[in-house]
């Protein structure tokens, strides 16, 4: 590095992290210091095998194509949609 770069301080955990009163203070910080490599991959979720149990269902072929239609509108995997759907409507069945 040369003399005008500026070494960054590295913030190995998240109590290092202060609240910000401005977007202002928080970009002056964020200027400053970095995340830690292992501390940004311990913040990706990876959900765990065991979690996911594997279903069959069986759609309707125009049905099925109309849910992928609107997924790829979306951007979104099918799959990962309907399971999007499925929560959103289980809190709601579980708000009344």
């Amino acid at each position: 590095m040369d003399a005008e770069t500026p070494t960054l301080k590295v913030i190995r955990a998240w109590k290092e992290v202060p609240s910000f009163e401005t977007d202002e203070a928080e970009g002056k910080f964020w200027a400053e210091h970095q995340l830690d490599g292992r501390l940004m991959q311990m913040a990706v979720h990876r959900p765990d095998v065991r979690e996911s149990t594997t279903i069959t269902l069986r759609f309707d072929p125009r049905m099925l194509s109309r849910i992928k239609r609107i997924a790829r509108r979306r951007y979104l995997n099918y799959q990962s949609m309907i399971k999007q759907w499925l929560s959103e409507r289980m809190e709601q069945e579980l708000k009344e």
